[in-house]
């Protein structure tokens, strides 16, 4: 049994889903309007970025204890008046990371290293860092060798 009339919702029938044109367009904008909503939906829900700014920079009063720096270590590769050469490639850098975290003792607020580097003529640092030489010479060979 034949019939001319049919059942299907083919598109190309014209009474299927997107048979007319006006039909096909509506979801789609449909869903365009829906991303569009929710996209400014999420931007007015964000909480704005946090600016930050540095603490304001207050001078400290004459006879402030907190008055003098905090300690910051160094980077001096180089020590004047120190021989870094007859060490072994270990024992020199563990010698110069010594000498670099090392408060100065004649209380210039440095590292050793640095205030050799800065004040040549330091008999306190000179010592020092003498001393540091001799017991990373006597302290025999490098580790792991």
């Amino acid at each position: 049994m034949s019939s001319n009339v049919s059942n299907s919702n083919s598109p190309a029938d014209g009474n299927g889903a997107c048979g007319a044109a006006a039909n096909c367009t509506r979801p789609r904008r449909l869903v365009g309007l829906l991303l569009i909503l929710l996209s400014v939906l999420v931007w007015a829900i964000s909480p704005g970025r946090t600016r930050f700014a540095p603490a304001p920079v207050k001078t400290l009063p004459p006879g402030c204890p907190y008055r003098v720096a905090d300690f910051v270590p160094s980077d001096v590769t180089e020590v004047p008046g120190i021989d870094l050469g007859t060490l072994p490639p270990v024992r020199r850098n563990h010698l110069l990371f010594r000498l670099n975290m090392e408060p100065c003792p004649c209380g210039c607020n440095t590292s050793v290293a640095a205030c050799l580097a800065q004040h040549r003529t330091c008999s306190e640092c000179q010592d020092l860092a003498r001393k540091m030489l001799a017991e990373e010479r006597a302290s025999g060979p490098p580790a792991g060798k």
